[in-house]
């Protein structure tokens, strides 16, 4: 795994952990400077189906950061979307509970944007996995074939086992 790989999962887990704090403090109605679940049956959904997600990513598999991407797309993405437009449109102050939800949104976006074109891009990735440097000794049939006409030894060692 690359460097790169290791800190996207921490992060991932770390913003997994962070909003199972949140939906935990909306549901016992605690304040967290601001930061609320705006749909908290959906919320819990979405933190099942984000540890698969995860494992997906660690995995290197590009359906589990699309899904990740289009979840997070989807609930933190239009939350996102449709907060900027409304503080734009009606020009409203810019609260601290808005500023804070605003960058959670902005951070789950990121996250799963960086994911995907972390999987996508990956430089060691090839479209065939052989080495050339060792697959023409360890796959290569003739030179066995070769290797043992030639070597037509046999163990002339006499052991003794008293």
């Amino acid at each position: 795994m690359s460097f790169s790989t290791i800190l996207l999962v921490i992060f991932m887990v770390m913003f997994w952990l962070f909003r199972a704090v949140v939906a935990l403090c909306t549901q016992f109605s605690i304040d967290l400077n601001g930061i609320v679940s705006y749909n908290l049956n959906f919320e819990i959904i979405i933190s099942f189906i984000t540890i698969v997600c995860i494992v997906l990513f660690a995995k290197r598999k590009l359906i589990g950061t699309l899904v990740y991407l289009l979840i997070y797309g989807s609930y933190y993405g239009e939350h996102l979307f449709t907060s900027i437009v409304s503080i734009v449109q009606t020009n409203a102050p810019l609260t601290i509970d808005v500023s804070m939800n605003l960058i959670c949104d902005f951070i789950a976006v990121l996250l799963a944007l960086f994911a995907v074109f972390d999987v996508a891009f990956e430089k060691t990735k090839k479209s065939s996995p052989k080495n050339k440097k060792t697959d023409w000794y360890f796959q290569n049939e003739k030179y066995d074939e070769e290797l043992s006409k030639r070597d037509d030894r046999e163990d002339k060692n006499q052991y003794k086992f008293y």
